[in-house]
């Protein structure tokens, strides 16, 4: 079983932080400093005004002229978010999470630590939590597992318990859906569960257009079809809608390596840069970089008027040099938005040894230069966007007529994992 944790507006409670009783009024992240004018995450009183998430200012504003503006703090919901998967990990959790607020781990590896059964995992999640407004469901899947966890409101103590979907059981405060109901559970649910999925977003509405407003209606149309008409995503729905899913990912053991240092009173220019000097100095001379190369990092920044700003640098080739650290990253300092009270930099992946040494003999022709640059570009697109940033177009039916048969996507096998194609 697949165990489903959310925390609804997690980013707009890491920005208000101990003022939390805002929540009870219509307020809503202010726009990143930069970015797009567009709110964020929205409390459930700006809900009720009509103000939604990724809403024009002036549009929010109109529609609730009382409506509070609180600046984001990327920074801060990175660091409360690690909290929580460290204590979930904690329990012995191997937890997979691509966003702030939502996580998943398989259970059946804590059953015998936990009381033997699904009851006591979810007893030991809801202890190492511990906190309001978490939602916890259970599922054969990932995609029924989020459904379940949406569909576990926090009740008050005394209220009755809410009715459930047909297929769910409870657990305490949990959802679960037993193996044998997954498909019966999602049936009545509407295709707009599907944008959870970044690859699926723009599909519910179509389905909507075709008359398809249900999972259960998706599930019981034929696969021929859906391959034909929306390829890759389509046969995607279709499984999630039937209760299936892709198995999960569990992040990788974090190495925080991180330094921050105070900034004078508008502060810019050349008291940044010497900032950024000293900052890359503490972080190579950390003794958890145990000699290793730095690949990717982040600068951070807290502004004196509140809020956070952060943004990643991925290198070319993973290097340990001062200076091409510093020429690397010093351009991203024009970027800061606003003055800062305090910079950090932190390491979000490292590289090889500093001291690894390259091939004695290499090849230097042209089709061998042309193939060890398609790897380097290969692991670093992976490195700044995921593990499916970089693949390659395999034919399976060159003659068919329908485009969608005629290739497919794969993995690219990039130098040192199978050899480049």
């Amino acid at each position: 079983m697949v165990v489903a944790i959310l925390l609804p507006r997690f980013p707009l409670m890491a920005a208000l932080g101990d003022r939390r009783e805002l929540l009870s009024g219509p307020v809503a992240l202010a726009p990143e400093a930069g970015r797009q004018q567009v709110v964020g995450e929205v409390s459930a009183a700006a809900e009720a005004h009509g103000v939604m998430a990724g809403m024009r200012v002036g549009e929010a504003l109109a529609r609730c002229p009382d409506i509070r503006l609180v600046p984001p703090d990327p920074d801060g919901v990175r660091t409360l978010w690690r909290e929580v998967l460290d204590r979930l990990e904690r329990i012995g959790a191997s937890v997979e999470s691509d966003r702030a607020g939502e996580a998943y781990f398989e259970s059946a590896g804590l059953h015998g630590i936990h009381g033997g059964d699904l009851d006591g995992v979810l007893r030991a999640t809801r202890r190492a939590l511990d906190r309001p407004g978490v939602r916890i469901g259970a599922a054969p899947s990932r995609f029924g597992a989020r459904a379940a966890a949406l569909a576990a409101r926090p009740r008050r103590r005394g209220a009755p318990a809410p009715a459930l979907p047909f297929g769910a059981v409870a657990s305490g405060p949990a959802v679960v859906v037993p193996a044998g109901s997954a498909r019966v559970f999602l049936a009545p649910l509407p295709v707009a569960l599907l944008r959870a999925r970044p690859e699926l977003d723009d599909l519910p509405e179509t389905l909507e257009r075709l008359g398809v407003r249900t999972l259960g209606e998706l599930a019981a149309l034929p696969s021929s079809a859906m391959a034909e008409r929306f390829g890759h995503a389509g046969l995607l729905a279709l499984d999630l809608a039937q209760g299936r899913d892709t198995a999960l990912e569990p992040r990788k053991p974090p190495e925080p390596v991180a330094e921050r240092l105070a900034l004078p009173e508008a502060a810019s220019g050349m008291q940044l840069e010497r900032a950024l000097e000293l900052l890359i100095a503490r972080v190579l001379a950390r003794p958890e970089r145990r000699g290793r190369a730095l690949r990717s990092l982040a600068i951070a920044a807290r502004f004196v008027a509140g809020g956070t700003w952060r943004t990643r640098v991925t290198l070319r080739s993973a290097s340990a040099d001062p200076a091409r650290l510093r020429v690397s990253l010093a351009p991203r300092l024009a970027e800061l938005p606003a003055p800062a009270e305090s910079i950090a930099l932190e390491v979000e992946a490292f590289g090889p040894p500093a001291h690894d040494q390259g091939r004695l003999v290499e090849d230097r022709s042209p089709t061998g230069v042309r193939q060890a640059r398609i790897a380097e570009a290969v692991r670093q697109a992976r490195q700044a966007a995921g593990a499916d940033a970089a693949l390659r177009v395999m034919e399976i039916d060159p003659g068919s007529r329908l485009p969608e048969r005629r290739a497919v996507l794969g993995p690219y096998a990039a130098e040192g994992e199978g050899g480049a194609p």
